[in-house]
């Protein structure tokens, strides 16, 4: 693999996530454009902390294995890296290790021979006390200092890399790389690094492409084609039917940001307050002017996640109109007789477990901030029971039953039947997680915390 500084660098990034799929004509119009590196998020923490917590994949084998199977080959036919970040959702070893057994089957099958990376990111309360101790863990807002016990409640806790293991990985002839959790952009960004493109840009262009299709006309087909310069990248995407516009692509600094025009990535912040964007034809443009200040410490963030307790989950559909005229009112009683009933038959006050009622139909998206008023025509009551075992959660749903089959108002005088969508109604839905760390680790290196094995290929 060629390490030596380069003129440009041409990045194939095929989907915002591996296991969304994509259309393969998209791959094969980037390989005849020509590129250097294929580039794919394999994860987020967009869908919850179960994924973490459990460290189970969301998305199926089969999607990602359909997926895995397209860019190998692909890579192989090109002869350059596939670079894949936050392998498993969550980006746990488990998640590394799970990819990379798709990888290892896929090679075999099609008589591949690449040599694969596993960078493992997950870090262990014991070391990371180690830290906390030495004053070098910081919480980031909203939260306040890290304590022991919170990182030992942890059921996984994972690193977020920059760019500088999986450049490690590359320079020691990696010509596939499945990272743990690693920055949306560090995907993209370590290999233009390597080849000694422009910080600027380079974690500019990484932003842009880091979902796919989302900076273009028509985000649902998926892939974008970047070249990143000694000033600058251009970017258009894979299909020849949507298009990448100055909006499109100065907008997207605007998601998942909370400043528009800074982003901070574990070595430092790019700063694009003075970029330009300019189409360079009708569905291609051009990007100059971004900067990235070098931070005067590294920093790692750190996500973990713990078990809150054990879920149940029932669900029963409104129409009464009496009811729906005062929903209100409704939900509150519901509460009221829950709560009076679980302490006559359970014996359990009220801090010994959880539920939420939420009206689906009526405010359960925005709460307070629902701005239509009426009554509506339906609604859906969705009871989540949160208690410290499963037994708990599922008996508490079960003497919510028959309140979320026939619980009147007060001013009516028969019972409403309302409706069930599925017997039995209670879902047991496990273990429910929440994050609970949003801190960064000052670095001692970049990569120190990190583990890299390299597997020589098996078929020549």
């Amino acid at each position: 693999m060629d390490n030596e500084p380069a003129e440009r660098v041409r990045i194939l990034t095929p989907s915002g996530m591996l296991g969304a799929g994509w259309d393969e004509a998209t791959i094969e119009r980037g390989l005849a454009l020509g590129i250097d590196v294929i580039t794919i998020d394999g994860g987020s923490t967009d869908s919850g902390p179960y994924y973490l917590g459990s460290s189970t994949p969301k998305t199926t084998a089969k999607a990602v294995e359909r997926d895995l199977r397209s860019a190998l080959r692909a890579a192989a036919r090109a002869d350059v890296p596939l670079v894949i970040g936050s392998c498993g959702t969550s980006g746990t070893d488990t998640g590394v290790d799970w990819v990379a057994g798709m990888v290892a089957r896929i090679q075999a099958e099609e008589g591949l021979g690449l040599r694969v990376a596993r960078i493992y990111s997950e870090q262990s309360a014991a070391d990371l006390k180690e830290a906390l101790d030495a004053g070098r863990i910081h919480p980031l807002p909203p939260l306040g200092d890290l304590t022991a016990e919170t990182l030992e409640s942890c059921t996984h806790i994972v690193g977020l890399m920059g760019h500088e293991p999986i450049v490690e990985a590359l320079r020691a002839g990696a010509q596939v790389v499945l990272a743990g959790r690693a920055t949306d952009t560090a995907v993209a960004a370590a290999y233009p690094l390597m080849r000694g493109m422009p910080a600027g840009p380079t974690w500019h262009a990484a932003k842009i492409v880091e979902c796919g299709g989302q900076a273009t006309s028509n985000p649902r087909t998926g892939g974008v084609y970047t070249v990143i310069d000694a000033t600058g990248f251009t970017i258009e995407p894979l299909d020849p039917d949507a298009a990448c516009t100055p909006i499109s692509v100065a907008a997207h600094m605007l998601y998942e940001t909370a400043d528009p025009f800074e982003m901070r990535e574990p070595d430092g912040t790019l700063d694009v307050r003075d970029a330009t964007y300019v189409a360079i034809d009708e569905r291609t443009v051009r990007v100059e002017g971004s900067r990235f200040q070098v931070a005067d410490q590294h920093t790692i963030k750190l996500e973990g996640a713990r078990i809150t307790g054990y879920e149940t989950v029932s669900f029963t559909g409104i129409r009464d109109p009496l009811i729906l005229k005062d929903i209100d009112a409704w939900a509150e009683l519901m509460g009221t007789v829950i709560r009076d009933r679980v302490a006559q038959i359970l014996g359990l006050a009220q801090d010994e477990y959880a539920f939420d009622l939420r009206l689906y139909g009526h405010n359960a998206v925005l709460g307070d901030l629902e701005p239509e008023s009426g009554p509506p025509r339906e609604v859906g009551a969705m009871l989540l029971v949160n208690a410290p075992d499963q037994a708990t959660a599922t008996a508490i749903a079960k003497i919510a039953n028959p309140l979320m089959l026939h619980l009147p108002t007060p001013s009516m005088d028969y019972l409403p039947s309302l409706a069930f969508p599925s017997s039995p109604a209670e879902v047991e839905r496990g273990a429910a997680y929440e994050f609970v760390l949003n801190h960064v680790v000052d670095s001692i290196t970049p990569t120190a915390i990190f583990r890299t094995e390299i597997e020589e290929p098996v078929h020549a």
